[in-house]
């Protein structure tokens, strides 16, 4: 089984490419437009064979839902089992829903402050909790106040 830290910032498969002297992995736009990456900025990657042994659990979650290809198409089929919700993105992808449901109490620490000035975090695939009057450092305990498909809202409950 591959052991994957809470560090992660996305996950997705795709193919190496040469360019020349060069060898290029492309990351999806969706990665970029959800912020779980920044162009420009520089990343440690892991690269795992898309073959996985059967019987074992992969990098996704062991539970058989595909994770997109570079091009937002689906690299496998999802699961249907109930084990991990997912819903279908704009181009028709297969996307895991949000990792946190309304209510929930989570410690998450502020990287950033959003363009009105409010706390952002990240957790789980890179996905955005905004927590207003927080700032960059803090480790607040938040509620869950509102989820959408690609960012929650939350209010600290305890600093």
């Amino acid at each position: 089984m591959v052991e994957i830290t809470d560090s992660l910032a996305c996950l997705y498969t795709g193919r190496v490419e040469s360019r020349g002297d060069d060898y290029v992995v492309t990351v999806p736009a969706s990665e970029i437009e959800h912020g779980s990456v920044s162009e420009g900025e520089t990343y440690r990657i892991a690269v795992l064979d898309r073959a996985e042994p059967s019987g074992e659990e992969s990098a996704s979650g062991g539970d058989g839902a595909s994770v997109p290809d570079a091009d937002g198409s689906s690299a496998g089929t999802p699961s249907d089992d109930g084990q991990r919700p997912t819903s279908r993105g704009a181009a028709g992808a297969v996307q895991p829903d949000p990792p946190v449901s309304e209510g929930e109490v989570r410690d998450v620490t502020i990287e950033t402050l959003g363009d009105k000035g409010d706390g952002i975090a990240k957790i789980e695939r890179g996905y955005v909790v905004i927590v207003p009057d927080a700032e960059p450092g803090e480790e607040p305990t938040v509620e869950i106040t509102s989820v959408r498909e690609n960012v929650s809202f939350a209010n600290v409950v305890e600093e």
